[in-house]
Protein backbone atom coordinates (compact mmCIF):
# COMPACT_ATOMS: atom_id res chain seq x y z
CA UNK A 1 0.00 0.00 0.00
CA UNK A 2 1.10 4.00 -0.86
CA UNK A 3 1.30 6.00 2.32
CA UNK A 4 4.19 8.70 1.08
CA UNK A 5 3.57 10.08 -3.02
CA UNK A 6 6.02 12.23 -4.38
CA UNK A 7 5.65 13.93 -7.63
CA UNK A 8 7.39 16.12 -9.57
CA UNK A 9 5.95 19.45 -10.69
CA UNK A 10 7.17 20.58 -14.09
CA UNK A 11 7.05 18.67 -16.76
CA UNK A 12 5.00 15.73 -14.43
CA UNK A 13 2.10 17.56 -12.53
CA UNK A 14 2.04 20.66 -14.80
CA UNK A 15 0.97 20.44 -18.66
CA UNK A 16 3.35 21.90 -21.35
CA UNK A 17 1.67 25.53 -20.84
CA UNK A 18 2.07 25.63 -17.30
CA UNK A 19 -1.20 24.01 -16.01
CA UNK A 20 -2.08 21.53 -13.77
CA UNK A 21 -4.98 19.34 -15.56
CA UNK A 22 -8.18 19.16 -13.44
CA UNK A 23 -8.05 15.43 -12.83
CA UNK A 24 -4.84 15.78 -11.45
CA UNK A 25 -6.38 17.99 -8.79
CA UNK A 26 -8.90 15.30 -8.40
CA UNK A 27 -6.16 12.63 -8.01
CA UNK A 28 -4.96 14.12 -5.42
CA UNK A 29 -7.43 15.31 -3.56
CA UNK A 30 -8.54 11.35 -3.36
CA UNK A 31 -5.16 10.08 -2.73
CA UNK A 32 -4.82 12.60 0.31
CA UNK A 33 -8.76 11.41 1.19
CA UNK A 34 -7.27 8.05 1.78
CA UNK A 35 -4.50 8.98 3.88
CA UNK A 36 -1.64 9.45 1.41
CA UNK A 37 1.05 11.94 2.24
CA UNK A 38 1.42 14.15 -0.93
CA UNK A 39 5.00 15.58 -1.34
CA UNK A 40 5.39 17.74 -4.06
CA UNK A 41 9.11 17.36 -4.72
CA UNK A 42 11.10 20.27 -7.30
CA UNK A 43 14.00 22.33 -8.15
CA UNK A 44 11.46 25.29 -7.24
CA UNK A 45 12.06 27.41 -4.09
CA UNK A 46 8.76 27.92 -2.04
CA UNK A 47 7.59 31.32 -3.39
CA UNK A 48 7.91 30.23 -7.07
CA UNK A 49 5.99 26.88 -5.98
CA UNK A 50 3.17 28.70 -4.31
CA UNK A 51 1.24 29.51 -7.31
CA UNK A 52 1.23 25.85 -8.08
CA UNK A 53 0.36 24.47 -4.43
CA UNK A 54 -2.42 27.07 -3.88
CA UNK A 55 -4.05 25.09 -6.33
CA UNK A 56 -4.02 21.87 -4.56
CA UNK A 57 -6.23 20.14 -1.80
CA UNK A 58 -4.81 19.98 1.68
CA UNK A 59 -2.10 18.90 3.41
CA UNK A 60 0.87 18.78 1.44
CA UNK A 61 4.84 18.77 2.00
CA UNK A 62 7.15 20.56 0.09
CA UNK A 63 10.44 19.10 -1.15
CA UNK A 64 12.10 22.02 -2.59
CA UNK A 65 15.49 22.99 -4.08
CA UNK A 66 16.39 20.19 -5.59
CA UNK A 67 16.24 18.55 -1.67
CA UNK A 68 18.27 21.38 0.10
CA UNK A 69 14.68 22.00 2.31
CA UNK A 70 11.63 20.37 2.80
CA UNK A 71 8.70 22.76 4.13
CA UNK A 72 5.17 22.22 4.87
CA UNK A 73 2.29 23.92 2.42
CA UNK A 74 2.14 27.30 5.24
CA UNK A 75 6.13 27.07 4.88
CA UNK A 76 7.29 25.90 8.48
CA UNK A 77 10.55 24.39 7.86
CA UNK A 78 10.93 20.79 8.46
CA UNK A 79 14.56 20.54 7.13
CA UNK A 80 17.20 22.32 5.68
CA UNK A 81 20.27 21.70 4.75
CA UNK A 82 22.37 24.96 3.49
CA UNK A 83 25.03 25.24 1.20
CA UNK A 84 28.01 26.21 2.85
CA UNK A 85 29.07 29.63 2.26
CA UNK A 86 32.97 28.37 1.51
CA UNK A 87 31.70 26.29 -0.98
CA UNK A 88 29.32 28.78 -2.44
CA UNK A 89 32.01 30.98 -3.21
CA UNK A 90 34.14 28.13 -4.46
CA UNK A 91 31.90 27.18 -6.93
CA UNK A 92 31.45 31.13 -7.98
CA UNK A 93 35.36 31.00 -8.34
CA UNK A 94 35.10 28.17 -10.39
CA UNK A 95 32.47 29.13 -13.07
CA UNK A 96 33.57 32.27 -13.45
CA UNK A 97 32.61 31.91 -17.33
CA UNK A 98 29.72 30.97 -16.89
CA UNK A 99 28.42 34.26 -14.50
CA UNK A 100 25.81 35.79 -16.42
CA UNK A 101 23.97 32.79 -16.21
CA UNK A 102 24.43 32.63 -12.50
CA UNK A 103 22.14 33.20 -9.59
CA UNK A 104 22.79 32.51 -5.61
CA UNK A 105 19.63 31.31 -3.41
CA UNK A 106 18.49 32.03 0.07
CA UNK A 107 16.14 30.74 2.58
CA UNK A 108 14.65 34.65 3.28
CA UNK A 109 11.73 36.44 3.20
CA UNK A 110 10.85 38.64 0.18
CA UNK A 111 13.56 40.43 -1.21
CA UNK A 112 17.08 38.98 -1.38
CA UNK A 113 16.59 35.12 -2.05
CA UNK A 114 17.27 34.99 -5.68
CA UNK A 115 20.40 36.98 -6.42
CA UNK A 116 22.31 38.21 -9.73
CA UNK A 117 24.67 40.68 -10.27
CA UNK A 118 22.18 41.73 -13.51
CA UNK A 119 18.94 41.13 -14.83
CA UNK A 120 17.19 41.07 -18.12
CA UNK A 121 13.66 42.31 -17.58
CA UNK A 122 12.76 41.87 -20.80
CA UNK A 123 15.07 38.85 -21.81
CA UNK A 124 13.55 36.86 -24.41
CA UNK A 125 13.41 33.67 -22.64
CA UNK A 126 13.63 34.65 -18.90
CA UNK A 127 11.97 37.87 -18.55
CA UNK A 128 8.77 35.86 -17.76
CA UNK A 129 10.30 34.78 -14.63
CA UNK A 130 12.44 37.84 -13.92
CA UNK A 131 9.23 39.71 -13.78
CA UNK A 132 6.87 37.41 -11.98
CA UNK A 133 10.02 37.62 -9.12
CA UNK A 134 10.58 40.49 -9.36
CA UNK A 135 10.03 41.47 -5.63
CA UNK A 136 12.42 38.64 -4.79
CA UNK A 137 15.33 39.17 -6.98
CA UNK A 138 18.01 41.35 -5.54
CA UNK A 139 21.11 42.66 -7.64
CA UNK A 140 24.63 42.15 -6.12
CA UNK A 141 28.21 43.15 -8.13
CA UNK A 142 30.30 40.80 -7.87
CA UNK A 143 28.07 37.96 -7.00
CA UNK A 144 30.28 37.18 -4.36
CA UNK A 145 29.75 39.66 -1.87
CA UNK A 146 26.16 38.84 -1.84
CA UNK A 147 27.39 35.34 -0.38
CA UNK A 148 27.58 36.73 3.57
CA UNK A 149 25.56 33.71 4.61
CA UNK A 150 25.23 30.28 3.95
CA UNK A 151 22.66 29.97 0.69
CA UNK A 152 20.21 27.14 -0.84
CA UNK A 153 21.85 26.85 -3.57
CA UNK A 154 24.15 28.40 -6.61
CA UNK A 155 22.18 28.41 -9.59
CA UNK A 156 22.89 28.06 -13.22
CA UNK A 157 20.47 28.51 -16.58
CA UNK A 158 20.92 28.30 -20.28
CA UNK A 159 21.14 26.26 -23.30
CA UNK A 160 21.00 22.78 -23.06
CA UNK A 161 24.71 22.42 -24.36
CA UNK A 162 26.31 24.85 -21.98
CA UNK A 163 24.09 23.65 -18.90
CA UNK A 164 25.74 19.89 -19.97
CA UNK A 165 29.15 21.47 -20.33
CA UNK A 166 28.38 23.44 -16.77
CA UNK A 167 27.87 20.43 -15.00
CA UNK A 168 30.91 17.98 -16.28
CA UNK A 169 32.60 20.43 -15.11
CA UNK A 170 31.34 20.86 -11.72
CA UNK A 171 31.34 17.06 -11.33
CA UNK A 172 35.16 16.90 -12.65
CA UNK A 173 35.50 19.91 -10.12
CA UNK A 174 33.79 18.10 -6.99
CA UNK A 175 36.27 16.86 -4.27
CA UNK A 176 32.88 16.18 -1.99
CA UNK A 177 31.95 19.22 -1.13
CA UNK A 178 28.68 20.06 -2.93
CA UNK A 179 26.16 18.05 -4.70
CA UNK A 180 25.35 19.22 -8.68
CA UNK A 181 21.72 18.79 -10.61
CA UNK A 182 21.03 19.07 -14.13
CA UNK A 183 17.74 19.32 -15.44
CA UNK A 184 17.21 19.70 -19.03
CA UNK A 185 14.18 20.57 -21.50
CA UNK A 186 15.19 19.78 -24.76
CA UNK A 187 12.55 21.01 -26.41
CA UNK A 188 12.99 24.28 -25.40
CA UNK A 189 16.86 24.32 -25.39
CA UNK A 190 16.55 25.27 -21.58
CA UNK A 191 18.55 23.62 -18.99
CA UNK A 192 19.44 24.24 -15.23
CA UNK A 193 21.91 23.05 -13.02
CA UNK A 194 21.82 23.77 -9.20
CA UNK A 195 24.42 23.10 -7.01
CA UNK A 196 23.34 22.29 -3.42
CA UNK A 197 24.64 20.80 -0.59
CA UNK A 198 26.59 17.87 -0.47
CA UNK A 199 24.25 14.44 -0.55
CA UNK A 200 21.40 16.49 -1.02
CA UNK A 201 18.90 15.32 -3.46
CA UNK A 202 15.39 14.82 -3.96
CA UNK A 203 15.63 11.21 -3.06
CA UNK A 204 17.82 12.03 0.35
CA UNK A 205 15.33 14.13 1.16
CA UNK A 206 12.12 11.87 0.65
CA UNK A 207 14.20 9.25 2.45
CA UNK A 208 14.47 11.60 5.06
CA UNK A 209 11.52 12.87 5.16
CA UNK A 210 10.14 8.74 5.24
CA UNK A 211 12.45 7.90 7.77
CA UNK A 212 10.49 10.41 10.06
CA UNK A 213 7.07 9.41 9.37
CA UNK A 214 7.67 5.80 9.89
CA UNK A 215 7.61 4.63 6.12
CA UNK A 216 9.46 1.58 4.62
CA UNK A 217 10.52 2.66 0.32
CA UNK A 218 8.33 -0.24 -0.31
CA UNK A 219 5.41 1.92 0.42
CA UNK A 220 6.68 5.08 -0.99
CA UNK A 221 5.76 6.01 -5.15
CA UNK A 222 7.54 9.04 -7.03
CA UNK A 223 6.23 10.13 -10.25
CA UNK A 224 9.12 12.59 -12.24
CA UNK A 225 10.09 13.28 -15.99
CA UNK A 226 13.60 14.77 -15.59
CA UNK A 227 17.03 13.93 -14.57
CA UNK A 228 16.77 15.83 -11.02
CA UNK A 229 13.77 13.07 -10.25
CA UNK A 230 16.55 10.51 -10.64
CA UNK A 231 17.52 9.43 -6.82
CA UNK A 232 13.79 9.78 -5.51
CA UNK A 233 12.71 7.58 -8.62
CA UNK A 234 15.53 5.06 -7.50
CA UNK A 235 14.92 5.03 -3.57
CA UNK A 236 10.76 5.21 -4.24
CA UNK A 237 9.40 1.40 -4.15
CA UNK A 238 6.84 2.45 -6.84
CA UNK A 239 9.17 4.53 -9.37
CA UNK A 240 6.76 5.98 -12.05
CA UNK A 241 8.17 7.76 -15.60
CA UNK A 242 6.34 10.44 -17.15
CA UNK A 243 5.59 8.82 -20.80
CA UNK A 244 7.35 12.55 -21.98
CA UNK A 245 10.36 12.19 -19.80
CA UNK A 246 13.66 12.36 -20.72
CA UNK A 247 15.43 8.95 -22.46
CA UNK A 248 17.73 8.34 -19.30
CA UNK A 249 14.73 7.69 -17.48
CA UNK A 250 12.39 5.81 -19.73
CA UNK A 251 15.31 4.04 -20.55
CA UNK A 252 15.39 2.37 -16.81
CA UNK A 253 12.74 0.20 -17.31
CA UNK A 254 10.17 1.25 -14.87
CA UNK A 255 6.42 1.77 -15.04
CA UNK A 256 5.85 4.82 -17.72
CA UNK A 257 2.69 7.18 -17.05
CA UNK A 258 0.60 8.99 -19.73
CA UNK A 259 2.49 12.50 -20.80
CA UNK A 260 1.70 15.47 -18.70
CA UNK A 261 -0.40 16.73 -20.99
CA UNK A 262 -2.74 13.60 -20.83
CA UNK A 263 -2.97 13.97 -16.89
CA UNK A 264 -0.38 11.38 -16.31
CA UNK A 265 0.03 11.55 -12.90
CA UNK A 266 -4.06 11.18 -12.92
CA UNK A 267 -3.63 7.36 -14.55
CA UNK A 268 -0.62 6.78 -12.14
CA UNK A 269 -2.22 7.86 -8.83
CA UNK A 270 -5.29 5.41 -9.96
CA UNK A 271 -3.28 2.52 -10.98
CA UNK A 272 -0.91 2.26 -8.21
CA UNK A 273 -2.50 4.08 -5.03
CA UNK A 274 -6.22 4.06 -5.61
CA UNK A 275 -8.71 2.13 -7.81
CA UNK A 276 -9.09 3.65 -11.16
CA UNK A 277 -13.04 4.12 -11.10
CA UNK A 278 -12.54 5.92 -7.90
CA UNK A 279 -10.99 9.08 -10.00
CA UNK A 280 -12.95 8.90 -13.31
CA UNK A 281 -16.66 8.69 -11.92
Amino acid sequence: MIRLLAIDIDGTLLDTRGNIPPTNVTALARAIDAGVEVVLATGRRYEFARTIFEQLPEPLTLILSNGAIVKTREGETIVRHLLPRSVALDVLQRTAAYRQSAAVLFDRPLEGQVVYEAVDWEHPRHGAYFRANRRFISLVQPLEHAVTEDPLQVMFTGSCAGMRALHALLVDADAGGFAVTLTEYESRDFALVDVIRAGCSKGSALRELARMRGIESHSVMAIGDNLNDLPMLEFAGVPVVMANGVAALRARGWATAPSNDAAGVAAAIGTYVLDRASIER
